[in-house]
């Protein structure tokens, strides 16, 4: 173990710290947006008391999910999702406190965070992981996108130095009225943020540009004497469980209230952290070439969240952009992940002091290019290509996610994709296709007109056989397959004789696996595609960009002729 841990030192201590750089302006946003939600008003410093709670989940959760998670190399901490969600827990304690107390509101969010670890731990024990892939692709579009636009929106009122409204229909309603007493100044910082965020990559990539923009602009700032609309003071040392704190008595507290405000929202942090985190591990082994362990990664960002509860930090799950900026400068193992962690801490501890002069747009800016980075628009660019069944699941839970709620929008959006799921099923069964209701790729014996191929030709390529629907249930096993092709094969043939349909999720899997197959510089063909398959592999332009129509081949017999004419 020891030495597993030490093998890559040097490489998981540049990644830790690399991917530490770019976690503190984003655990610091993401702690901000949770509280932004009440009045400032009413609760001195609350700016401070959230970039705190951002600070210490992502410290928690990015050390214990690292030391006892599944995936190696994952940097977890406060996302754009799970932070929604707290905010909407918190805006919702205080809408109903009538002592406005800010004890009630950290209490919650202690329990809250517990009990969604307790659920991640569950999750992981009853070996829930492997379910995760069943959730079809026009689901998570259309709730990702939701969550970005909705990061997008609360934070437009910030960004423009006012308080922002509650809900998002008040926020976009009363936007017209409220946007003549702007702060210019704010704007200034939030603009020039946002700016710094796009443009600086432009010159060096080395640098991030999250932390360049948080400190450039900052700098900037401190010249304007009368803006005063930053984080505040840090509390300082190191962070207490939420029962220690002297700030506020647990004597007074209703606790059967407690439980009953932290149930579903726990339930609701801990289904989305444990969706985005698999989905970041996935991400990982990409480009590690490595399997990770979906049921252990449950287990260890549980007990990270738990952690994050008793200390009164935001929950969190694995992130995507950490985790790669990790991979990329040398982390390999958990070490780095740990290191990450440890890094905030020591910038908690000792640097603390001066995160107060931070301008709060300047945030809003970071928190606006990270709600624009989680849209999928690649989903929504292609909305009128996809089957019409598909686009009315993205969209419908786009906006049940935006306007209704994020459990219900997924919910909701789970059911309409498995009704229509079984429609298609019982269509194709009905019209006498073959294997209609599972897909399977295991390798089998050559099909008989594959042994028409001249031995010398047969030693330069691998047919790959796929039988069945390519959709949302199988794309797993359809991944793993395609990633075992051996790497010496120079031609690649996909034989799709018997896929008689291809959803949105396997019309992704499908052009990944032909780009994945092509930077190796193999050669994709494509022979025998059902009308469906074929359409949708056109309307999204496979057919011709990715494979030209050339490569593609009404019988195996005319792709063995060329074969024979080309080789």
């Amino acid at each position: 173990m020891k030495n597993s841990l030490t093998k890559n030192l040097r490489g998981d201590i540049f990644g830790g710290i690399t991917a530490g750089i770019v976690a503190l302006p984003l655990a610091l946003a993401f702690g901000i947006q949770a509280f932004g939600v009440i009045d400032s008003q009413d609760v001195a410093n609350i700016g401070a008391i959230g970039a705190l709670a951002g600070l210490v989940g992502a410290i928690m959760v990015g050390f214990f999910a690292s030391l006892f998670g599944g995936t190696p190399s994952q940097v977890s901490g406060p996302t754009g999702p799970m932070t929604v969600i707290s905010a909407t827990l918190i805006s919702g304690i205080w809408a109903t406190s009538t002592t406005h107390d800010m004890g009630t509101v950290l209490i919650t969010l202690s329990i809250t965070g517990m009990l969604c670890g307790l659920f991640q731990i569950l999750f992981g024990i009853i070996k829930l992981g492997k379910y995760i892939r069943y959730i079809p692709y026009p689901v998570l579009s259309g709730f990702m996108s939701g969550i970005g636009i909705i990061i997008i929106v609360q934070q437009i009122y910030p960004l423009l130095g006012m308080k922002s409204p509650v809900l998002i229909v008040d926020m976009i309603s009363q936007l017209p009225s409220k946007i003549a007493s702007f702060d210019p100044y704010a704007l200034l910082f939030g603009g020039v943020t946002i700016l710094i965020i796009y443009l600086f990559p432009l010159i060096t990539k080395k640098i991030p540009a999250t932390l360049t923009a948080l400190i450039l602009v900052t700098l900037f700032s401190l010249f304007f004497k009368d803006f005063n609309k930053i984080i505040g003071e840090i509390p300082s040392g190191f962070p207490l469980p939420f029962f220690t704190n002297s700030s506020f008595s647990l004597s007074g507290i209703e606790w059967g209230n407690v439980l009953k405000m932290s149930f579903i929202p726990a339930l609701t942090l801990a289904g989305l952290g444990s969706i985005d985190t698999l989905l970041t591990s996935v991400v990982a082994d990409n480009i590690t070439k490595t399997k990770h362990n979906s049921n252990r990664e449950l287990i260890g960002q549980g007990i990270g969240n738990l952690f994050a509860g008793i200390f009164s930090g935001i929950a969190g799950a694995g992130a995507t952009m950490r985790t790669v900026v990790n991979v990329k400068s040398g982390g390999r193992t958990k070490l780095s992940g740990m290191i990450h962690s440890l890094f905030l801490l020591a910038i908690l501890l000792g640097l603390g002091r001066f995160v107060k002069f931070v301008p709060l747009s300047v945030l809003s800016g970071i928190l606006i290019t990270v709600g624009i980075g989680i849209i999928d628009f690649k989903g929504l660019k292609d909305l009128f290509k996809i089957p019409r069944a598909d686009a009315v699941v993205l969209v419908s839970v786009l906006l049940l996610t935006v306007f209704v709620d994020l459990l219900i929008a997924v919910g909701i959006g789970m059911v309409i994709a498995s009704v229509l799921f079984m429609k298609r099923a019982g269509d194709l069964v009905e019209s006498g296709y073959h294997s209609a209701e599972i897909s399977t790729f295991d390798k089998e014996l050559p099909w008989e007109d594959e042994k028409t191929l001249p031995a010398e030709t047969r030693k330069k390529i691998y047919v790959q056989r796929l039988n069945g629907p390519i959709f949302f249930g199988s794309i797993t096993r359809f991944q793993e397959i395609m990633q075992s092709i051996p790497e010496h094969a120079e031609i690649v043939i996909i034989r799709m004789k018997l896929v008689s349909f291809m959803d949105q999720s396997g019309l992704y899997a499908m052009e990944t696996a032909i780009k994945d197959l092509q930077a190796k510089g193999i050669t994709v063909l494509m022979t025998i595609i059902q009308p469906q398959p074929l359409y949708m592999l056109q309307s999204m332009n496979v057919i011709p960009d990715l494979i030209p129509e050339n490569n593609t081949f009404k019988t195996f017999e005319e792709c063995a002729q060329y074969l024979q004419e080309n080789i």
